[in-house]
């Protein structure tokens, strides 16, 4: 990368997060004040840290990560977009509140009501209202669909996605018979493992997340999930499959793991076009 490419970048992306910034900073103020917020923010802050600990006890010479405070951040950011659109009311109050539980939390009620292509929208949207106006216009400029994109941002996924995936590494994988270090093998994902749930997965997580890189930044991406071991391969480059070509459209339930499971189903019902999560009393209808 040229000297001047990396200036535009450093340029592009402070600029980018600025309003974002500055809207976390004002909601610092009340947190500086209160000991009490500050108490209960090094207690949330804790359950982020314990597994970038034992992330970096079992990587040896893994990449550096962000700081806990900026991802446990980006996580009450994440969420509070997200709350806007789910269901019911959460069990958080304030900013520094979250811990990854609850950002699990506003996933599900974000899916209550919703179809599956609703659930996607809605992550589409939440992301689109985390960048700057014409990001997507820059991103395309500055990171047109090549060899060494696909490489630069497989290498920026592995510490800025740790928060919400867990540990990550950057793998050799083969695209148009051209081998790159493009891929991103991701040792047990966090979300699936907390949420227990494929339907959250697929319509909370790799298919807004293929589309949005794909449609909206122009450098696609495929996530391929397993979920025998809850690993998942980010393939930057690959252009995804449509919805009903991907054999994990046809997905079963983990029936002994999701609260919402349906057992009967010989694929997971919420990666059904015509299917709505819907709660009465706190049960979910099928």
């Amino acid at each position: 990368m040229g000297k001047e490419t990396k200036v535009v970048l450093i340029l592009y992306l402070a600029n980018g997060y600025a309003t974002e910034l500055t809207f976390l900073q004002q909601n610092m103020k009340g947190f500086y004040e209160s000991l009490d917020g500050r108490i209960s923010a090094l207690e949330n802050l804790k359950e982020v840290q314990a597994p970038l600990v034992e992330a970096t006890e079992e990587e040896e010479g893994s990449s550096e990560r962000p700081a806990i405070f900026v991802q446990a951040a980006f996580m009450a950011l994440f969420a509070r977009k997200m709350e806007k659109f789910a269901s019911g009311k959460g069990r958080v109050n304030g900013w520094w509140n979250y811990d990854y539980e609850s950002f699990v939390d506003v996933s599900k009620r974000v899916m209550q009501g919703r179809s599956r292509r609703q659930q996607q929208e809605v992550v589409r949207e939440v992301l689109m209202s985390m960048l700057p106006p014409g990001a997507p216009a820059q991103f395309r400029k500055l990171f047109p669909p090549t060899k060494w994109a696909a490489e630069f941002n497989a290498a920026l996924t592995v510490p800025f996605f740790h928060w919400l995936v867990g540990p990550s590494e950057v793998i050799e994988v083969e695209i148009n018979g051209e081998k790159q270090r493009s891929g991103v093998h991701i040792k047990k994902c966090r979300y699936l493992e907390n949420s227990g749930c494929v339907g959250m997965c697929m319509n909370m997580c790799k298919i807004p997340t293929q589309d949005f890189f794909t449609n909206e930044f122009g450098l696609p991406l495929t996530m391929i999930p397993n979920f025998e071991d809850m690993s998942c391969e980010m393939v930057y480059g690959q252009v995804p499959p449509l919805f009903e070509e991907d054999p994990v459209s046809k997905q079963p339930c983990y029936t002994d793991l999701c609260s919402i499971a349906n057992p009967s189903s010989s694929v997971c019902p919420k990666l059904q076009a015509p299917y709505v999560l819907q709660v009465s009393d706190g049960c979910s209808v099928f």
